[in-house]
Order: structure tokens, then sequence, then C-alpha cells
């Protein structure tokens, strides 16, 4: 079935991941060669030069050659040729000389996301003080949003752990469940609150609106697997489209929550921590934490908090279709999600259209965000 949904991938869109044309190389031979004498988490005189770092979180097997997480793509079809030993994170880095694009796979869930943006920001033997960050990752969606297989720009980055909770079958009868804010009183507590904590953050809405706008015609890779499985959700009508690129906004969880309840709270949760400026459409479990460190990064110089770009793209829904069971659902599609394949494909010809922009014009992106 795998193989199946792999074939049906338009050729067009393997074809979009082929780098353009680039500026000047970032880093020339003797630099790498500098670097990649330095030992890990040890001062290092030369450094490279980083325009973007995609931001990976998981691997399947080995880098290439077999089943794909979100990090084979960037590898296979670019030249990510450098392979510089990261200890103090998940995985080694995977650095190309001519563009200037760093991959990193941080680790699943906040907090390894968290200390391995941080391991990576201050690491001497890179400089990224100017460098774009593109989370890249496959995510839950919201079926009144979008389908399966469909990309998604963040300008919301929701924690979905940081709370008080109450166990459900306990909660007053007038509550809509049993998670609520620290510091509020009851769920859809009216009070705001800041988000002092790490709640919630807020990325850059004009580096968003102009990903969205670079990539809002693309056409996205569909396949009959996820066209039957659209299908179900009768009564979504934006579940039933073919996949497509949208803005969105991201909650990130450590918990693998499902199913029609779940998918409200987040929709509320959403709503409470941005006042109802956000829109919940996609779930996962690492933004937050890997936003927060690059937060602490800008205040030593080491990033750009302005630069940071999260695109998710759809494996799998948040709730079953209508009239089928939550936790049969769930666990049918843990056996292998039904949009896999074409969500990553969408990560990569999506975001892969964002990276050569900046990578292949860095003239016009170094010295400040577009607008």
């Amino acid at each position: 079935m795998r193989l199946l949904a792999r074939l049906a991938i338009s050729a067009a869109a393997l074809l979009a991941g082929a780098s353009c044309a680039h500026a000047a190389p970032a880093a020339d031979a003797a630099t790498v060669a500098a670097v990649k004498a330095c030992t890990p988490a040890r001062p290092c005189a030369a450094k490279l030069p980083v325009r973007v770092v995609v931001v990976t979180m998981f691997e399947i097997g080995e880098d290439a050659g077999d089943k794909p997480g979100e990090f084979q793509l960037w590898k296979e079809r670019r030249n990510l040729s450098v392979t510089l030993p990261f200890p103090q994170g998940w995985h080694n880095l995977a650095y190309d000389p001519e563009t200037g694009v760093l991959a990193i796979v941080t680790g699943m869930g906040s907090i390894k996301s968290a200390t391995a943006t941080l391991a990576l920001g201050l690491d001497e033997r890179l400089d990224l003080s100017q460098a774009y960050w593109l989370v890249a990752g496959i995510a839950g969606i919201d079926p009144e949003n979008a389908s399966v297989g469909s990309a998604a720009w963040a300008r919301y980055l929701i924690d979905g752990d940081i709370a008080h909770e109450i166990d459900a079958r306990e909660i007053p009868a007038d509550w809509k469940s049993g998670y609520f804010a620290l510091h509020s009183k009851r769920p859809s507590d009216p009070t705001p609150l800041p988000p002092i904590n790490g709640e919630m953050f807020e990325l850059n809405p004009a580096l968003q609106e102009w990903a969205f706008a670079l990539t809002k015609d693309m056409k996205l890779p569909d396949d009959q697997l996820i066209a039957a499985e659209r299908k179900k959700f009768t009564g979504y009508p934006n579940a039933q489209k073919p996949p497509f690129v949208l803005k969105g906004d991201n909650i990130a969880a450590m918990t693998f929550w499902h199913g029609a309840k779940m998918t409200q709270w987040a929709n509320d949760w959403t709503k409470f921590w941005t006042q109802g400026k956000g829109e919940f459409v996609t779930s996962a479990m690492e933004e937050t934490g890997t936003f927060q460190s690059i937060e602490y990064l800008t205040k030593v110089g080491r990033a750009d908090r302005n630069r940071v770009m999260v695109l998710r793209s759809a494996s799998n829904f948040s709730m079953p279709p209508p009239g089928e069971d939550p936790a049969a659902y769930l666990l049918g599609e843990n056996q292998g999600y039904a949009g896999m394949t074409a969500a990553l494909e969408a990560l990569y010809i999506v975001g892969g259209k964002v990276v050569d922009e900046i990578t292949g014009n860095w003239d016009r992106y170094e010295k400040a965000p577009p607008k």
C-alpha cells in the first residue's frame, strides 16, 4: 500500500524539489575542512555560515535508501554532503556548503526539540546569527480546516502541556473538560492571561504571510489512499478537498491525543491563548520547545526569532470520520498513517520552495526578513 502511494506521487511534485540557481557559495572547502577538524561542543576558530536551518523531528531507519521520515528527503535530494557529528543532540547534522542549508533531527517531543535546538545554537562550529529556521514536520490536522496531505504555515504556537488537569470523570457538570490554564479557575475562563510560562508564542506574521504567498498556489501530492480516506469525512468540506497549502496554527503537546472532543479542546485552547486571533489547524509535539530555545538564543545573538517559519503537513486527521470509534481509528492509523507519504512530499516541495528562494537570493534576504 505504501509503495502504491509513493508511485502515485506525481513526477512534477518530485521535480519541484530540485534546487534553483544559488547565490555565491556559503562556505569554501578550507572552511569546511577546518570545521570538520573541530571537536563538538568545544571552541572552534572556524565557523560554517548557515543560511537556513531545516528542523526535522524524526527519521526511520537509515538516512537514505529506505522508508523515509522527515529528514530523509532533504538528505537524499539536496547536497547535504557534509556530516557534522552532534553527540550533544539526537542525530548528526547535515550541511550543504554551496547553499548554506543545515538540517537537524531533534528527536520527538518538546524536551528533545528544545535541548537539541539550544545545543545547536551554542555550537561553536556554526554561525546561525542570520539563519532562517524552517520547522518541517508531519502533524495531525483538524478536518474542519483541511485534508490529509495539506500543508499549513503557522503564526501561533500553543503549548498543550502546561496546565491544570482534573480527570474528566470528576469535573463539575458544567465544565467542558478537566483541562484548564495555570492561574485560571476553570476551562474557558474569560480572564486574559499572559503566556509567561511558554504557553503561546507568536511568530513573525510578515514572514508567515510571505511564505504562504510564495507557496499557496502549489499543487500538492495526492494519491488514491488518502483520496479514499477523505471521502469518509461527510459534512467536512475542507477535509474532502485534495491537499492544499493554508495558514493555520499549531498545538504542541507531548501526549498524542485524538478524537472529536480533544479536537474541540484544541480549538478552544488555541482561541484562549491567542485571545481569539488564532485558528487551531495542526497538532504536533515539538514547536513550543524549539521556539523557546530560539527565543533564548536570540537574546545572546545566536539566532533571530523573527526568521522562524513553521510548516506542518498532515499525515492523519486529529479525529475519526463521523460514526467511527476514535480508539479504533487511532490504533489503525498508528499502524501506518494514511497520509504519511503525501505529507512528507508536501513538506519537501513546499518547504523547498521557500528554502530555494532564500538561498538563491541571499543578497536580498541576508540583512532582514522579507515583508
